[in-house]
């Protein structure tokens, strides 16, 4: 079955319109304009949804936590994913420095990737953590559960003192050990290029 028979008979399914054979047993449906569901999101619904925080802050709420605060809730939310100390699993394991001097990980896919060993930028974790974290409640934490969970996981790795706070102001601050490991892609252009 061809791409384009496939394509038309979706939109039949969608539209639930006629049509006829063409000759070379292709199927001919002039797509709709419009589906007839849905509406444009309004502005309040946009900004609820973008939540999204870049390496340099910009996005982080207001809010603030610590390490010792997050200690408590990594062992009621965590824990059971990713182990009582951040490297048992059963899922990705999310603390350890190892390998330390060098960045091996494009030539040795065995090693195990980390908070520690390879994330790049502090605003990821929370950023990942606020929106897809916990896995059985995506999204559920509130800015000073994440920003104490953040800090609880930075000072496992050993990357700020486990007295830090960490807040909009503090976490873009945090120099990841892999921060220089990682090259801009600067290139402009179209797809083609990327």
């Amino acid at each position: 079955m061809s791409l384009r028979t496939l394509a038309a008979i979706l939109a039949l399914a969608l539209v639930g319109s006629t049509c006829g054979r063409a000759e070379k047993g292709e199927v001919r449906v002039a797509a709709p304009t419009r589906y007839g569901f849905g509406r444009p999101a309004t502005a309040a619904e946009v900004r609820a949804w973008d939540i999204d925080v870049m390496p340099d802050g910009t996005g982080l709420p207001p809010g603030s936590g610590a390490a010792s605060q997050g200690a408590a809730i990594y062992a009621r939310k965590c824990a059971a994913c990713h182990g009582k100390t951040g490297t048992e699993g059963p899922f990705d394991r999310l603390v350890g420095r190892e390998p330390r001097e060098r960045f091996p990980f494009g030539r040795d896919p065995r090693l195990v990737k980390t908070i520690g060993n390879y994330w790049p930028y502090a605003t990821t974790l929370y950023d990942y953590i606020n929106r897809a974290m916990p896995l059985d409640a995506p999204g559920s934490l509130k800015p000073n559960e994440v920003y104490s969970l953040v800090a609880f996981l930075l000072s496992r790795n050993e990357i700020i003192a486990d007295t830090a706070v960490m807040n909009a102001a503090t976490l873009p601050r945090v120099v990841m050990p892999a921060h220089d490991r990682f090259v801009t892609d600067t290139r402009r252009g179209g797809p083609e290029i990327r």
